[in-house]
C-alpha cells in the first residue's frame, strides 16, 4: 500500500476471513512471534497454531490461526491458513470440550497419537484465549 499502512489479507480454502489496513500485523511464526511493519522486506513463512494480532484504526484485532503460510511483500501481508477464526465465531464450550479431551487422552497418548493430542490441545487454548477478547 502507498499509504504508508499495511494491507491484510487471511484465506482459508472456505473463504476470506479478514481483508483489511492495518498500521502492525503479528504472526505466530515457526520459532516465534513475528512482527510486520510498513516497508518490511519481503518474507515467505510458514505459520504455526497461535494468535494473529493486527492493529487498525486505534483498536487491536485477533484471530485463531491454525497453521498455514504468510507473505509479505509490498506492504501486503497474505496469509493462507488452514483454519482462521474471528473471536465471535470461537464456540467457547466446544473449545472447553476440546481442551479437556485432550487433556484426557494425553494421560495415555504415545508416538503420534501424543503428538496429535498436544496439536489440539495448543488449538484449543489458543481458541480460548482469543475468544475471550471479544
Amino acid at each position: 500500500m502507498s499509504d504508508g499502512r499495511l494491507h491484510l489479507k487471511v484465506i482459508t480454502p472456505t473463504r476470506v476471513v479478514v481483508e483489511a489496513g492495518a498500521d502492525t500485523v503479528t504472526l505466530p511464526g515457526p520459532l516465534g512471534t513475528l512482527g510486520i511493519l510498513p516497508g518490511h522486506a519481503a518474507l515467505l513463512t510458514t505459520l504455526r497454531v497461535g494468535e494473529l494480532a493486527y492493529h487498525a484504526g486505534g483498536r487491536d484485532h485477533v484471530l485463531a490461526v491454525q497453521n498455514g503460510f504468510a507473505e509479505v511483500a509490498d506492504d501486503v501481508v497474505t496469509v493462507l491458513a488452514d483454519r482462521a477464526e474471528l473471536p465471535s465465531e470461537i464456540d467457547v464450550d466446544a473449545a472447553k470440550a476440546g481442551r479437556a479431551a485432550a487433556e484426557a487422552a494425553l494421560k495415555t497418548a504415545g508416538g503420534k497419537a501424543l503428538d496429535r493430542q498436544l496439536a489440539k490441545l495448543q488449538l484449543a487454548t489458543v481458541r480460548l484465549a482469543v475468544a475471550a477478547r471479544r
